[in-house]
């Protein structure tokens, strides 16, 4: 999806640049004026179809997460990444609607979308940190202890580790980083093929990122809490200010031209 993201600026910014790259004053002599501008028909269809997909992405994402809308069909860890997707290239297709005109109240409307683009960024990092079942549901402490033992168990499959080796590498006061060390140093003397050298060292890198996250673990959950709190008040504003520049463009008379 970030593919399309790039795809779809790069093509409005070589579409339009001709346009986009004059000055304010100038702009009114391009040929294509008419076709450009915020109220033009590319111009407003960037600026209904980028509000669109705002509020669609953030209306669906929190039917979801907070009313379990679709909760058999729509697995939360997907639905986010849908939700970045569309609150990121509808903020750009917005942003092409203005023509990079920022001033009066859109100018609030646009630096509040760029702060909730910004902190969306911050908010995938700390939320994927956090390690969740399958549903995209926030594991306990204890589930994430029972995950971590349920993959150790996989290193007894097959014959790549002897039983004294397993019962070093499965005591539970042993560092992952260390347990990964001795594991290596195993596997040197192993006759197991590759694979199953490598699926023993695969099983054990996981294990080694799920114990780092364990770590950060409290961390993690303070600060997804607290950028909630700065999150959700740009959008808030956001909505406000693009409601209003709505309101205010039909009263001065503009009209959906499709």
């Amino acid at each position: 999806m970030s593919a399309v993201v790039v795809i779809v600026t790069a093509y409005l910014w070589i579409a339009g640049n001709s346009f986009y790259s004059l000055p304010l004053e100038e702009r009114f002599y391009h040929p294509d004026y008419n076709w450009f501008k915020p109220s033009g028909l590319f111009g407003q269809g960037l600026g209904v179809i980028g509000t669109f997909m705002i509020a669609f992405g953030v209306a669906i994402y929190i039917a979801r997460k907070n009313h379990g809308f679709m909760e058999k069909y729509l697995r939360i860890k997907y639905l986010l990444e849908f939700h970045i997707f569309l609150c990121t290239l509808g903020p750009i297709l917005i942003l092409f609607h203005t023509s990079f005109k920022f001033g009066g109240i859109v100018s609030i409307a646009f630096w509040s979308m760029i702060a909730i683009v910004a902190s969306g960024v911050v908010g995938r990092f700390i939320y994927v940190q956090i390690p969740r079942n399958i549903q995209g549901q926030a594991l306990g402490l204890e589930q994430i202890h029972n995950k971590q033992k349920v993959m150790l168990e996989g290193l007894k499959e097959g014959d790549v580790l002897t039983e004294d080796q397993l019962k070093v590498l499965l005591d539970s006061g042993l560092k992952s980083k260390k347990r990964y060390n001795i594991a290596k140093g195993y596997l040197k003397l192993s006759k197991a093929s590759r694979k199953e050298k490598m699926q023993v060292l695969e099983i054990l890198n996981k294990e080694k990122h799920l114990e780092s996250k364990i770590a950060n673990l409290s961390t993690m959950k303070t600060l997804f809490k607290y950028w909630h709190v700065i999150h959700k008040p740009f959008a808030l504003i956001m909505l406000f200010v693009v409601l209003i520049h709505i309101g205010v463009t039909v009263t001065m008379g503009y009209t959906w031209i499709f």
